[in-house]
């Protein structure tokens, strides 16, 4: 299976940095029903990120995940990873796509409608993000979009790949699937729980509930 079909089978997004025990955080969160991982440590060295790198492509491999990295399309191809996530602010996804190897994905965050609608008519995106739906520290002090934005993702773009983020965690994750997402990016919900693959396992079973109905993605 190409990288762009597990990309439109994924749910469940996972986010994180590089820490203590990173190997048995990352194979509970997979074990979970995780699909898709993420390597996001703006503090890091390149040859931290390349090492860290290794754990998460051998665990995503071992589960038939995708592997991202966060902000480093120059990194993508020393890292093995399936593609690279780029802030709005950060850099343009054509750009991104230019220091790729063709078959590597772009992922893109947005914030807003005008945001979405022109990643949407650019087309050079293979993924984009919804939010963030609640504030959260992993954004610092950006604003949370709501639901609304998450309905209107629904409605605008059931044809992309989409996932709502944003503070998305076991004790709201139902609100988001209500308002049309079928799929979620997280990083404390599994990070700082007490059982990661629990967790992981909780979002998925939400998840599963908008598969093939209401406003949600095929």
């Amino acid at each position: 299976m190409d990288r762009r079909e597990r990309l439109r089978r994924a749910r469940l997004y996972f986010v994180t940095d590089i820490r203590p025990a990173l190997e048995q955080l990352l194979a509970a969160a997979l074990a979970g029903g995780v699909d898709m991982l993420q390597l996001r440590d703006k503090s890091a060295s390149d040859r931290e990120l390349v090492d860290a790198a290794e754990v998460f492509r051998r665990e995503c491999d071992s589960h038939g995940a995708l592997f991202w990295v966060n902000d480093r399309p120059d990194l993508v191809d020393r890292c093995g990873a399936d593609g690279v996530h780029v802030g709005h602010e950060d850099m343009a996804p054509a750009e991104a796509r230019r220091l790729l190897p063709l078959d590597r994905l772009v992922g893109l965050s947005t914030h807003s409608p005008g945001q979405l609608e022109a990643a949407l008519a650019a087309g050079e995106a293979d993924e984009l993000s919804v939010g963030p739906v609640w504030e959260t520290p992993t954004k610092e002090g950006r604003p949370g979009t709501g639901l609304a934005y998450v309905r209107y993702a629904a409605r605008r773009a059931r044809e992309h790949p989409w996932f709502a983020i944003g503070g998305i965690d076991l004790g709201n994750v139902r609100e988001v699937v209500e308002a049309g997402a079928s799929r979620i990016v997280v990083a404390r919900a599994i990070r700082d729980a007490p059982d990661p693959r629990a967790a992981a396992a909780a979002l998925r079973a939400a998840l599963e509930e908008a598969r093939g109905g209401g406003e949600g993605q095929p």
